[in-house]
């Protein structure tokens, strides 16, 4: 399984039309995943839990919008028990599509309401907001102050010094989006028309959201927005960059994990779930370089996590966003209304 090896899409594609086949998905002492998060974050956890319980986990990592795909298509035979590790914008349009069975890990009752499901069809794990990223060396060498609001960043002086991720290949991106639409208190033609201001002082759309952090740290480019997690790791490691979240609010992603109905490893599923929710489990992310907030509060995190505090997160509806129609309509729009413009 694509536990142990790095293979490519095209190889784990070929891997679980051959497991299917050959009945290996089979219930047991085992646990199937697709797996959202990347390998190296995910695979620690996965592992953990192995010398923890025994059970052995099979998973396979895709994209976000692959992965439900998959669930979806396998709705009359369920090849997994558990959709591990992405937006939970992801779970909710699996709600939607009755994919998803509830449960409720012992934990549950401590989370926050932003961690989960009222009605127990997704727990988060843990949860990253966007901010800025500004290279203090960059900024201070062409005389400028780092962004502290989203209006900031349409300074005529940043020009050719940003960089964000491009919405039609990047959740980072969808996320931004979201999040300017909710500052806007859902106006859509004042956020386009931000959107549109914002574009002329973007150099380039990276493909994924963390692309851009590398940038931002070297000083190719002044000013990144992406995740905090991502970003953060660049200051640990000693790069001239800050961090600052816009004052007027900002959208975040909660990493989730749900059970997948039919499930043929239910009950060790349900066991996945306390123990990933548990102190033990939750440690383990940022063991795994992963440097999210953890969901459970009721221990003390690793002191590398990003404090969150002076973060103000805006009122995200994961429903509205997670549905697709809604998601493609809005990229479509960006596509059409500010990508494509010149700068």
């Amino acid at each position: 399984m694509a536990k142990r090896h790095g293979w490519s899409v095209i190889a784990l594609t070929a891997g679980i039309l051959w497991l299917t086949a050959s009945g290996a998905w089979a219930a047991g002492n085992t646990l199937n995943a697709y797996s959202i998060w990347p390998e190296n974050w995910a695979r620690p956890m996965f592992e953990e839990f192995e010398k923890a319980t025994g059970i052995k986990v099979n998973f396979v990592r895709f994209s976000s919008g692959e992965a439900l795909a998959r669930v979806i298509a396998e709705k009359a035979n369920p090849q997994v028990d558990v959709l591990f590790g992405g937006p939970v914008e992801t779970f909710s349009a699996g709600i939607a599509e009755g994919v998803f069975e509830p449960y409720k890990p012992p934990a549950f009752k401590v989370l926050e309401a932003r961690f989960k499901d009222p009605d127990g069809y997704w727990v988060g794990i843990a949860d990253d907001p966007l901010v800025f990223m500004t290279n203090k060396k960059f900024l201070a060498e062409n005389k400028l102050a780092p962004p502290a609001s989203w209006n900031d960043l349409l300074n005529p002086a940043y020009k050719g010094m940003l960089q964000m991720a491009d919405a039609r290949t990047s959740g980072t991106a969808v996320t931004r989006i979201f999040s300017i639409l909710e500052v806007f208190g859902r106006d859509e033609a004042k956020a386009f028309d931000y959107m549109k201001k914002l574009h002329r002082n973007t150099t380039t759309y990276t493909r994924s959201g963390q692309a851009q952090a590398p940038n931002v740290a070297k000083g190719e480019v002044g000013i990144g927005v992406s995740f905090l997690f991502g970003f953060d790791k660049w200051r640990l490691d000693k790069y001239p960059v800050k961090t600052a979240a816009p004052c007027e609010g900002t959208g975040y992603e909660v990493g989730g994990i749900a059970l997948v109905k039919g499930a043929r490893n239910k009950e060790n599923a349900r066991r996945y779930y306390d123990w990933l929710m548990s102190p033990a489990g939750q440690a383990i992310g940022a063991k795994a370089g992963s440097l999210q907030s953890p969901a459970n509060k009721t221990f003390r995190p690793d002191p590398r996590i990003p404090t969150m505090e002076g973060v103000r997160l805006i009122k995200y509806d994961f429903e509205k966003y997670g549905k697709a129609a809604e998601r493609r309509r809005l990229i479509e729009r960006w596509e059409r209304e500010v990508n494509s413009q010149p700068r």
